[in-house]
């Protein structure tokens, strides 16, 4: 079997069946950060800088992790595992600074307050990342 015709099935693992929705979310979730970001550095960076450069990584991470999971191949697996692990450490740390440090972050974030401004929805979302990467790959090949 050639590599070309392997990678539809390993496409199908994690962009696949209930992954499209995981795909999309993270699409969705790129856009609003990489927006907010944008607005935010172009109009008073000066205000936040830290807090506005942690919108903009937060937008890369979602901005590769969707790429990562609707490609799914082994290395792109491997780009999403890092890509949601290194959502949930910066959901946990800034979410935790942003509570005991509010000087440290005179503005909010994506990642502030454990993703409050968005539903919660940037706490969960590397969890169910992470679960899917997992559960797809104990599919046998």
């Amino acid at each position: 079997m050639s590599e070309e015709t392997a990678r539809p099935a390993e496409a199908a693992g994690t962009g696949g069946g209930p992954g499209r929705i995981l795909v999309a979310v993270y699409g969705i979730f790129a856009l609003a950060a990489g927006a907010r970001a944008a607005v935010q550095i172009a109009t008073r960076f000066s205000d936040a800088p830290v807090a506005y450069s942690l919108s903009a990584f937060a937008a890369a991470v979602y901005v590769l992790a969707t790429v990562a999971l609707a490609l799914g191949g082994r290395t792109s697996r491997r780009v999403a595992l890092a890509s949601c692990s290194i959502e949930l450490a910066g959901v946990l740390v800034v979410g935790t600074l942003s509570l005991t440090d509010k000087e440290a972050f005179p503005d909010e974030t994506v990642w502030s307050v454990y993703g409050q401004g968005y539903g919660f929805v940037p706490l969960v979302l590397p969890v169910i990342g992470l679960y899917w990467l997992r559960r797809t790959g104990r599919r046998p090949r």
